[in-house]
């Protein structure tokens, strides 16, 4: 079917519009140049349709040419001032000039199952239709397909129109009516009851712009009040006197995070850092995005001195996750094993929603999960839809503070 074809071809389900607004139409103004027929093939490529395209145009052109120099007084032939309406059912060009009780005159109308490709070429866009009739008799059936008998019951070429328009909106024309063809297709499987891996690609990605990009982080990082230097007194031959660990992959800043430190240590003693606090940078030497071995050896590097200034944001120790799930049939995007986020799918909804690899969930709907087995997890995330609000923090942040390992300060 032509429907499937141009669908494949257009890959447009993630239009420019908004579906209901596709469903009342879209018009844009467009100069109408004309109209040509052309010889085709059953199955032409999208190369073949290219080509078309451009003899279509090329044809034109020409014609334009001629009239020109056929003109008295040689004044360009002036194009047709016209308005393209877009629905997902049909294509309609109507004349700009005229205007009847608010109702423009209708010079073309091809039902949108009837166009067979869109091109847009510079500031030109081609529309091609099959020639499609009111009746339909078997000649007439076969004359909508674009195949002829002649007089002695030969079949003669098919056929095809191409309208050629020029506008500043060709390639966006050509995205709308892309969008058209999928959402008449996404109609049709729903009608016929049809699940279609491309129609659900359609959904995801609604869903996935539904999620907007969540963490209290966010907006600790967007707030300057939130990014404080501090400058910490020490001992010459001095440790800081601190732990520190990943931030976690998936953080919108990666860096390390202040996990524990020492009642007696530097760090402690200035009171101005605290656990949760995100290093940025050290005495101007940034940390962020640098591995955690090199971060730990920066800081060991400070032994000798006296005084160090940090720049660190000021971040609760544990992270707040929120997840919009419509429903079951989504991924989450994460796999967990014994409480511990152990991957996590890039650009998905629970990246968004400020899910991050190394940590351990907390906290589920409300629930503690802390003593919860690893089955029960994964029945509570797989059943979940709405809103999956979590708390998370850094495994080896949670191990310290529940006392399962023992720090080891520098």
């Amino acid at each position: 079917m032509v429907l499937f074809l141009c669908l494949l071809l257009l890959s447009a389900a993630r239009g420019p519009h908004d579906e209901t607004a596709l469903g009342r139409g879209i018009i844009y103004p467009a100069a109408y140049l004309g109209s040509t027929q052309l010889v085709t093939t059953k199955q032409p490529t999208k190369k073949v349709r290219m080509q078309q395209a451009q003899e279509a145009v090329n044809r034109i052109k020409t014609r334009l040419r001629k009239r020109w120099y056929k003109s008295p007084d040689g004044e360009e032939q002036p194009s047709t001032e016209v308005d393209l309406a877009i629905s997902n059912e049909r294509i309609r060009v109507l004349n700009a000039d005229t205007q009847v009780s608010d109702m423009q005159e209708t010079m073309m109308d091809h039902p949108l199952k009837t166009i067979s490709y869109i091109a847009d070429i510079g500031n030109i866009v081609v529309i091609m239709a099959r020639r499609r009739q009111i009746t339909r008799t078997l000649d007439e059936a076969m004359e909508e397909s674009g195949v002829m008998l002649d007089a002695e019951g030969r079949r003669q070429p098919r056929k095809i129109i191409c309208h050629v328009f020029e506008t500043e909106d060709a390639q966006l024309i050509a995205q709308t009516i892309g969008q058209a063809f999928a959402l008449a297709y996404l109609e049709f499987l729903k009608a016929n009851g049809i699940e279609d891996p491309h129609a659900q690609e359609i959904d995801y990605h609604d869903v996935l712009n539904s999620q907007e990009i969540y963490g209290d982080d966010l907006m600790l990082f967007s707030n300057k009040e939130c990014e404080k230097e501090v400058l910490v007194e020490k001992e010459r031959g001095e440790i800081m006197g601190m732990v520190v660990v990943e931030s976690g992959w998936g953080s919108l800043i990666p860096t390390v995070v202040i996990a524990n430190m020492s009642p007696f240590g530097a760090a402690a003693r200035s009171g101005k850092l605290n656990i949760g606090d995100q290093v940025m940078s050290i005495n101007g030497t940034s940390l962020v995005g640098l591995p955690l071995q090199q971060c730990q050896q920066t800081i060991k590097g400070l032994k000798s001195q006296c005084l160090v200034k940090f720049n660190v944001v000021s971040c609760p120790p544990v992270t707040q996750v929120l997840i919009k799930r419509p429903d079951t049939k989504y991924q989450l995007g994460f796999s967990v094993q014994n409480g511990i986020i152990c991957s996590l799918m890039r650009g998905g909804i629970a990246e968004r929603g400020g899910v991050r690899v190394g940590h351990r969930i907390i906290e589920i709907n409300g629930s503690s999960v802390v003593a919860t087995a690893h089955e029960k997890i994964v029945e509570m995330l797989s059943t979940s839809v709405g809103e999956i609000r979590m708390k998370t923090m850094p495994l080896s942040m949670y191990k310290l503070l529940t006392g399962q390992e023992q720090p080891v300060y520098i």
